[in-house]
């Protein structure tokens, strides 16, 4: 799908990610941003694929609730009207009446993302010493990074989510990088502490199988395919 079709429609980017904002300004996407308020920590899966799906599916319904009565075959408007009068109180939450009524239809974007190590799965650091661990543990080894994009249409209730999965391998890590990412701190905000594209850690990163916007929590390919199957 090319960006300048996006006319026909509207996105809400629902993740307060910079580099997702980055991702999809970058894809020529017009936008809105929105952003879910879950406990990601209540919900858990053994398999990092199923794990970032539910996650990314729950930021729809916490973003908009009425899609949890909402079926692409048996649209009960009454039920969803209902439903966002008591969500109104919300300021996250936006009229759902506007999305049906629109002729143009929103499409909600949300997503998550772990990496895996060692069969483990990994969110983001709870503090700096785990996050140091997380580092040194990738250094002169490897990890994998697992992200879902999830594209809901909320005029038809059309839903779908699915994963991407890259490998990266890295060079021996200096223990000095490791502390200055620790300081400057956007290690903490990511999942497992990896941030490849940072201009500190981006000269150890011996090798990338997959894409790096997959691994900056937003694979282009996969949103175009589901943007264009969501319309």
């Amino acid at each position: 799908m090319e960006a300048n079709s996006s006319s026909s429609f509207k996105i809400i980017l629902g993740s307060a990610s910079v580099a997702r904002r980055k991702i999809l300004a970058e894809m020529g996407y017009e936008f809105t941003v929105m952003t879910a308020d879950i406990d990601e920590k209540c919900i858990r899966k053994e398999k990092p694929e199923e794990l970032v799906l539910v996650l990314a599916q729950a930021k729809v319904w916490s973003s908009f609730p009425f899609l949890i009565f909402l079926s692409i075959k048996n649209l009960k408007l009454k039920i969803l009207l209902m439903e966002t009068s008591q969500a109104e109180a919300n300021s996250q939450r936006l009229p759902v009446g506007d999305y049906i009524k629109d002729d143009e239809p929103t499409l909600l974007i949300t997503s998550d993302q772990v990496v895996v190590y060692e069969g483990v799965i990994r969110e983001k650091p709870s503090s700096k010493e785990e996050a140091q661990q997380f580092l040194k543990d990738y250094s002169g080894g490897h990890a994998a990074t697992v992200g879902s994009v999830h594209v809901t249409n909320l005029k038809t209730g059309f839903s779908k989510g699915e994963w991407d999965r890259v490998e990266i391998y890295f060079h021996e890590i200096p223990d000095e990088i490791i502390e200055k990412l620790i300081e400057e701190g956007t290690v903490l905000k990511v999942a497992g502490g990896l941030i490849i594209e940072h201009p500190l850690i981006l000269p150890f990163v011996k090798e990338v199988v997959g894409t790096t916007d997959s691994v900056m929590g937003l694979p282009k390919d996969l949103t175009r395919r589901l943007l264009k199957e969501a319309i």
